[in-house]
């Protein structure tokens, strides 16, 4: 997106980037720019506390980080930055379980939102950035009203077309 980057995506590897893919989607819907990188909170720690040092004076407003197995992207970026960080679980040895306990076990003070594990857990993500940036943006907040809407008449359109084959 060519627009200055509001959210930044970072992943612990490339090999995470078709699951972190779906936040970049979903901000996509949105209409809100990003970034999106691999660092390493273990490979390359210097590379990564910079990038959280300096993501806010680059006008980003919320980070979301993706890692599988010792997950401490999302951790380690939250300890060296203000913004609002969102992990997401990467699956990997334990089908992402071992992922999802490492970020949300934060020690109090250093807050990571989390969501749940693979491609859901990055869709959610975006939304949950998007929501964030809602609260400051109202033509952001108009379209996370539409999204909610369009959720609801999606369940009643099933709802109709259950009701419609039950009474067959």
């Amino acid at each position: 997106m060519a627009e200055k980057a509001l959210v930044a995506i970072v992943m612990g590897s490339d090999s995470d980037l078709e699951i972190m893919n779906e936040a970049a989607k979903s901000l996509e819907g949105f209409g809100i720019a990003y970034e999106i990188d691999v660092t390493s909170a273990h490979r390359a720690p210097h590379k990564t506390a910079e990038f959280a040092r300096n993501a806010a004076g680059r006008g980003i407003k919320v980070i979301i980080a993706g890692a599988g197995g010792a997950a401490h992207l999302a951790g380690v970026i939250a300890a060296e930055s203000t913004l609002p960080v969102i992990g997401v679980p990467i699956p990997s040895v334990l089908n992402g379980l071992d992922s999802l306990l490492s970020t949300v076990q934060m020690p109090a003070g250093i807050p990571v939102a989390t969501v749940a594990i693979g491609k859901a857990g990055a869709t959610n993500a975006g939304i949950l950035a998007a929501q964030i940036i809602a609260t400051a943006d109202k033509a952001i907040a108009d379209k996370m009203t539409a999204h909610k809407e369009k959720l609801a008449k999606g369940v009643e359109e099933k709802s109709a077309k259950l009701k419609a084959a039950r009474a067959k």
